[in-house]
């Protein structure tokens, strides 16, 4: 079995692969100070959780944005899973090449483009809702073009509240009209639908570019959130940087 981990500022995502099916999955939240041990006892009761034992991994993955995190992965994976981790970076195989410049780009966009060479059509444009909102642009050839970085609608509310005396949190829901009658509804409005505009603004610019054909696929904790409001996202893959580490991890072993 092979166990993906993904490393982001807001979340960890944990995926258990037997073949190129995926199994159980998680998302925790990332916590910086955590140490070796503790990563290691979580990811040790989370596969016992579902029925697997930690010997039962034979190969590991992971991709991270944070990279205080990505020793304390290492040194976790060995001590409590078994396995050296395979580590997303420069030197690693993806079956990408990279037209960015310089290529100072996070691990996980360059995963999520290898997925998306090998499950979908080109060319095509990957939407992420992170902590960052990427689109990412892959050329009809497989290659990573570029792409685009917004804020996330979790950095934006925050900053919102934050800035304004009067405002609070809200829940991130769908508000009963685009007009909000008092101000909870007023900001669900302006968070949710402004960020659709912002998604079908940005994929229109991308398909202007890239071609009217262009597959458009949204990923991450949002994804689900913002594609019932739009009809510019094809398909929604909320694992598709799980499969990218599986399919990385493939191509070197």
């Amino acid at each position: 079995m092979l166990l993906a981990i993904d490393i982001g500022n807001t979340n960890i995502t944990f995926g258990l692969f037997e073949g190129d099916k995926l199994g159980p999955s998680w998302r925790i939240r990332t916590i910086r100070e955590k140490m070796p041990d503790e990563y290691g006892i979580l990811m040790d009761q989370l596969l016992r959780h579902r029925g697997c034992e930690p010997e039962q991994v034979t190969g590991i993955a992971i991709a991270s944005v944070v990279p205080p995190l990505t020793p304390v992965f290492e040194r976790a994976c060995r001590d409590y899973v078994g396995p050296e981790p395979l580590v997303v970076d420069a030197g690693v195989k993806t079956g990408v090449r990279l037209r960015y410049e310089p290529r100072e780009i996070g691990a996980d966009r360059v995963v999520d483009a290898a997925a998306v060479k090998a499950l979908y059509s080109l060319p095509a444009c990957v939407v992420d809702f992170g902590t960052a909102t990427t689109f990412d642009a892959v050329g009809e050839n497989g290659d990573y073009l570029g792409g685009a970085i917004a804020p996330g609608i979790g950095i934006a509310a925050q900053a919102l509240f934050e800035r304004a005396a009067k405002l609070y949190p809200v829940d991130l829901t769908r508000p009963p009209a685009a007009i909000g009658r008092n101000t909870p509804h007023a900001m669900q409005s302006g968070l949710l639908f402004g960020y659709v505009g912002l998604v079908e603004g940005m994929v229109a610019r991308f398909k202007a570019e890239l071609g009217p054909e262009t597959q458009v696929i949204a990923t991450g904790g949002l994804a689900e959130t913002i594609s019932r409001e739009t009809d510019v996202i094809d398909v929604v893959d909320p694992w598709l940087t799980l499969h990218g580490l599986r399919i990385v991890y493939e191509l070197n072993r």
